[in-house]
């Protein structure tokens, strides 16, 4: 019951039921990449969309994929290998501990800097 009611009120936790239905209605499989997500075109239309294996998170279009989902491509990959420039894929950090926190960040590990006594406010 509670996989029901998720697929039915959140889009972020993978596919809602309304997608599943639609899918199934008019949607042609393409391929899938190598985390699990589905491709989907319909099948007399333009429409391209994605089924995400888990939580929804478009930074995890691999780029093959995402030329293909935007039509900058007609075909989609056959196989997608990651080349040697390319960072493997992480999700989005923002708001972990593992975020990225800058040097003087009040959140990060380091110290900010003393103040040297040198700065003056303004006064009009």
């Amino acid at each position: 019951m509670k996989r029901f009611l998720l697929e039915f009120f959140t889009w972020w936790n993978g596919t809602t039921l309304g997608t599943r239905l639609w899918t199934k209605r008019k949607g042609e499989f393409v391929g899938e990449d190598e985390f699990g997500n589905r491709y989907f075109r319909e099948k007399n239309g333009p429409r391209r969309w994605v089924q995400y294996n888990g939580v929804a998170e478009a930074s995890a279009i691999p780029p093959g994929w995402h030329g293909w989902m935007h039509h900058r491509v007609d075909t989609p990959p056959d196989s997608y290998e990651r080349r040697d420039w390319e960072k493997p894929h992480l999700p989005n950090l923002t708001g972990t501990s593992a975020a990225y926190r800058p040097k003087g960040s009040i959140l990060g590990a380091h110290a900010r800097p003393k103040s040297d006594g040198e700065y003056d406010a303004w006064t009009p």
